[in-house]
């Protein structure tokens, strides 16, 4: 079996939404994608409002089978106090969030173990370090279903965003298991993948 502990899943509940039941449908690929414990699980409904959006992440945190996991490697997404309230210290944010938070409420970030942030370009990635972030999503490194006609920034791309920091760097966008040589001989430490792991 592949090794995914490089990986970052990436969740996308639309991809159910034909699904007899869509919501049960997503709930079983969570804990299908737990299975194959990658790195971390990032819980990016980002459509979601703040209610609906807690109410799923206790859902997804209540999957019996997959309940130690995603206690130890489920990733809020853009949502901070509702990681706090559930009791989870590792969060992804907008950029730009992470830069207001870090300039008005410091003691937020302090709560938190891990904090991930997306960006693209070199002068993100010193900005995103400098405000606390101890990973990155880079992207997106090629074309992607997720963001039709738009181009990859490329290998090279991801070599020099890998280069300009000390915390780990995952390229994003277009990823694959069969691309994970390449972008590992980046120097980043892994990769995401939002539609490969939705269809597993």
């Amino acid at each position: 079996m592949f090794d995914y502990s490089n990986m970052i899943a990436v969740t996308n509940r639309h991809v159910f939404d034909d699904a007899p039941d869509p919501e049960a449908a997503f709930l079983r690929q969570v804990a299908r994608v737990a299975g194959f414990a990658p790195k971390a699980v990032v819980l990016r409904e980002k459509d979601l409002s703040e209610k609906d959006y807690a109410d799923l992440t206790a859902k997804v945190l209540g999957i019996g089978e997959a309940k130690a996991y995603l206690a130890r490697h489920l990733v809020v997404h853009n949502y901070p106090e509702i990681a706090l309230a559930l009791g989870i210290p590792r969060v992804h944010l907008p950029l730009a969030m992470l830069k207001e938070i870090h300039a008005a409420k410091p003691d937020i970030l302090s709560r938190f173990d891990v904090i991930g942030t997306s960006v693209h370009s070199v002068e993100d990635a010193l900005e995103a370090a400098g405000c606390g972030a101890t990973y990155l999503f880079a992207g997106n490194v090629w074309e992607t279903t997720c963001k039709p006609g738009l181009d990859g920034r490329g290998l090279q791309y991801l070599r020099e965003v890998s280069a300009s920091v000390s915390i780990p760097v995952y390229g994003i966008g277009g990823v694959s298991e069969e691309r994970m040589p390449e972008v590992l001989a980046t120097g980043a430490a892994g990769g995401c993948m939002m539609s490969g792991f939705m269809t597993l």
